[in-house]
């Protein structure tokens, strides 16, 4: 056994023996000075090392130590996601609210959370993000014989610091231009703001003024006391106990909705299809209404919409973000949707952009595709306008008489214009052949810088002999050299159809089909008319609706009306509201007629086309299977497993399981990762004992890691001749921070509000001083107490640092609130206009680096406080 000499000095009845040792009850001690020979920080830890490295070079020592704490920064990531996991399982227990409606015996159900969100973002979820620095603090007063270090209390001072500076100016600077982010719940910050001041202030009064480099047990118990406090007057101000009533009563909207019986329908109808994030069928059925509008989408894609919608409706914590972060740190499953580069077009703007596309360009390379003499194109091409000039024609396709002789078609450039670049047009046949109907073009279009336009020049040929219309196409392709296709890429519109009118009649009008068969909950039905054999002259046709099996006003919307074909125009739709009215039928039918052409038109021979309503029973059977599969979309996003089994599938594939959506970046963290995922997925689900269970078990995990992280972050700063108050402010600090960095940019950017950004930084703050202090103090000073000794804590470094964080504190929420009232800041936290958010985010950031390095040279000894 090792001792030192202040250990031979209070054992007595110690006897000398050889060399360095000691002989206490006949047994041999050996000095540790023998034992470490003077090797370099070689009993800094308390549980590390695990192997004998004393006699390693300190720069290998160095390196592995800070390779080490990083990873255990990891580490705590992921066993923290899964401790919040079971605080989310705790804090989503509701309960049910019945509101009238206009059905008697159907009463409107509604659940609204138990747990207030002051205090479960206080309380639970402050723990959940700051656990590691508050267990840090207690494991070393506990591992120092009750004595204070400079680690504990330094990593919480840093962590705050970097929370309230760097995570606020990265919220400032995070918002796109012309957006802002307003904090919504002021009166729950305003407590949270002046307690964060005031927990500083309050240490400072302790270490310097009331009992200098001493910590009484009154104190600890005042400073921990204020934490329950903090919860009660955030709470009520939450609940708006008082001061001036809120215009809007936010909580009475959530839990109750502002509807009288009746309205809620419409609300769902009107503004939304998810109503507070939860599935319901009428939901579901406006919301696949609008999606089965579109072609292209398998049911699979609009239950990935479906719930990837219902997500975004729902009202998410910062715990969720904090998740979310950690998540995409290790190649963790995602907690939202992941939507293909298709989905996301069609999600887009109520699928404005996808609308455009199925109009015009997937028409033309479909007809491309499908033609049998036409070479096959694959899909519609990708564009990135930020790094290429984008070359496309001005339209997808267009009609010109047979006898127009020469025209000109435009290309257009997009995206990038201060370079010279070249493409090839050329025709290819379809319909019409080259050299009969149209004089071939292959040549080369040359943009100089800043050009915007070209046009290529078309010639038809008129032949003069009557023949149905004819199409063939024109085509953008990139040059050979990759010299000149660098730069440059084709636009979505790179194929342009043009179709040759005949141009010796005024054409005839028909349906296109003789029948048409929808489904009850289509929507609208469209029928096409056709106009053919020519295109000259402006010409009209009636319609009207004739019932059969189908009623007017009860089955279908009917009636009678006009169309007009312009000059060269060649279709036009009838559309034809159906009503659903969501109950099981057989299928009916109505017809459509074609009467009165005027222009020189004449009816073809399909004058009337039967529209067929099929029954709904499919429709239900497809809604159902929606249902399901939407369902088992959203349970994948749980923030928490349920089973076992899941957790370790999780844990054992990237992203979750979900390939095809991982990134290489998923891949590179999965594998970093892989072995605390599995370790950690012992810990028992939060499903057993209502998460509790899952609570303790990652608490105690979170302490053990920390424990670790406490001994390397020591060594390593020994190793390098920093001070562990240095070591605390800058590693530690980052590294139990970076996780809730980036849950609050993703808040920032995603949240209509600024709460869940910053909104918590201040509360998680006050937390970390009144639960990462005030515990371990009070542990501490009874400690003492109970042995007639005092409680020693230098005021030295820690008082330094608590002073001047506590000064730049009240400038950084003096400017958030400025930011707030004054115009000039856009009247917002986050956000605004782009001038002052870069000096207000640079400004925030400099403050922390005057933190550091100030506080730095204080404990340097380059200057005393």
């Amino acid at each position: 056994m090792a001792l030192g000499t202040d250990d031979v000095d209070v054992i007595p009845e110690v006897e000398r023996g050889l060399g360095n040792t000691y002989i206490i009850d006949n047994k041999t001690y050996v000095s540790r000075d023998e034992v470490y020979d003077g090797y370099k920080c070689a009993d800094r830890g308390m549980i590390l090392p695990f192997v004998s490295e004393y006699t390693w070079p300190i720069e290998v020592r160095a390196f592995l130590y800070l390779v080490g704490l990083l990873y255990c920064f990891l580490g705590v990531a992921i066993i923290a996601d899964i401790f919040m996991g079971a605080i989310e399982k705790i804090t989503s227990k509701t309960r049910k609210v019945y509101l009238t409606s206009e059905k008697e015996d159907e009463p409107e159900v509604i659940e609204v959370r138990i747990w207030s969100d002051a205090v479960a973002n206080l309380t639970l979820m402050a723990l959940g993000s700051s656990a590691p620095e508050i267990l840090l603090a207690i494991i070393e007063v506990i591992a120092n014989k009750f004595e204070a270090g400079a680690l504990g209390p330094g990593t919480i001072v840093g962590s705050a610091a970097f929370n309230l500076f760097v995570i606020s100016a990265v919220c400032v600077l995070s918002i796109p231009n012309g957006e802002s982010r307003r904090i919504k719940d002021i009166k729950v910050f305003a407590v949270t703001a002046v307690f964060s001041i005031v927990a500083y202030v309050w240490l400072l009064i302790i270490l310097k003024a009331v009992s200098p480099n001493e910590v009484e047990v009154w104190e600890a118990a005042v400073t921990f006391l204020m934490f329950p406090l903090l919860v009660l007057l955030a709470w009520l101000a939450e609940k708006n106990f008082c001061g001036v009533p809120n215009k809007t009563d936010t909580s009475k909207q959530i839990e109750l909705g502002n509807f009288q019986p009746g309205e809620t329908d419409k609300f769902l109808r009107d503004r939304q299809y998810f109503r507070d994030g939860r599935l319901d069928r009428d939901g579901l059925v406006a919301f696949i209404k609008e999606v089965k509008n579109y072609p292209g989408l398998t049911d699979e894609d609009a239950a990935i919409l479906a719930a990837s919608k219902l997500v975004e409706s729902q009202s998410h914590s910062r715990m969720w973000y904090r998740v979310g972060a950690v998540r995409n740190m290790t190649g963790g499953r995602k907690t939202q949707p992941q939507l293909s580069t298709k989905l996301k077009v069609r999600s887009k703007d109520r699928m404005k952009t996808l609308i455009m596309l199925e109009d015009g360009t997937n028409q033309v390379y479909n007809a491309m595709n499908e033609h049998p003499d036409a070479p096959t194109l694959g899909e519609v091409p990708q564009v990135k306008p930020h790094q290429n000039a984008v070359i496309d024609f001005h339209a997808a396709s267009c009609a010109v008489m047979e006898d127009i002789g020469k025209f000109k078609v435009a290309l257009c450039r997009s995206g990038r214009l201060d370079n010279r670049v070249s493409v090839r047009v050329e025709t290819i046949d379809g319909t019409a052949t080259e050299e009969q109907d149209y004089m071939p073009i292959n040549e080369v279009i040359t943009f100089e810088p800043e050009e915007s336009e070209k046009f290529v020049e078309v010639e038809i040929i008129n032949d003069n002999q009557w023949e149905p219309d004819e199409e063939f196409f024109l085509k953008i392709s990139l040059l050979m050299s990759a010299e000149e296709r660098e730069g440059v890429q084709l636009g979505r519109i790179s194929i342009m159809e043009i179709t040759i009118l005949n141009d010796d009649e005024p054409g005839i009008v028909m349906f296109q089909k003789r029948g048409f068969l929808v489904k009850e909950s289509i929507g609208n039905a469209v029928i096409p008319v056709v106009r053919k054999n020519g295109a000259d002259g402006e010409i009209t046709v009636k319609w009207r609706s004739i019932d059969k099996t189908a009623v007017s006003g009860k089955d279908y919307t009917g009636g009678e009306g006009v169309l007009t074909f312009k000059h060269t125009e060649i279709e036009q739709n009838i559309e034809i509201p159906i009503i659903d009215d969501m109950t099981p039928e057989k299928d009916e039918h109505f017809e459509i007629e074609l009467f009165e052409p005027t222009g020189g038109a004449k009816i073809g021979q399909i004058n009337r086309t039967a529209v067929t309503i099929t029954n709904d029973d499919d429709f239900n059977n497809v809604l159902n299977n929606m249902m399901q599969m939407t369902n088992a979309n959203i349970h994948a996003m749980q923030v928490h497993h349920e089973t076992y089994v899941s957790q370790i599938k999780d844990a054992l594939n990237v992203n979750g399981g979900d390939i095809e959506n991982a990134t290489a970046g998923d891949y590179v963290l999965h594998f970093l990762t892989f072995g605390w995922k599995i370790i950690f997925a012992l810990v028992p689900p939060p499903s057993l004992l209502g998460g509790w269970l899952c609570f303790i078990i990652s608490l105690v995990c979170i302490g053990l890691l920390t424990a670790i992280i406490g001994d390397l972050a020591s060594i390593f700063g020994c190793l390098v001749n920093l001070d562990d108050a240095i070591t605390a402010i800058t590693f530690v600090a980052l590294g139990t921070s970076l996780p809730d960095t980036f849950a609050s940019r993703a808040a920032a950017v995603q949240e209509k509000y600024a709460d869940n950004a910053i909104g918590n930084v201040t509360g998680s703050n006050s937390v970390n001083v009144f639960l990462g202090l005030g515990l371990p103090w009070f542990i501490a000073s009874v400690y003492h107490y109970a042995k007639g000794t005092k409680f020693k804590v230098a005021a030295g470094t820690l008082g330094f640092s608590v002073g001047l964080f506590s000064g730049l504190c009240i400038i950084t929420i003096a400017l958030l609130m400025a930011r707030r009232v004054f115009s000039v800041f856009g009247k917002t936290e986050l956000g605004g206009p782009t001038g002052p958010k870069i000096c207000s985010g640079i400004f925030m950031i400099m403050l922390w680096f005057i933190y550091v390095l100030v506080s730095a040279f204080q404990t340097t000894g380059y200057f005393d406080f």
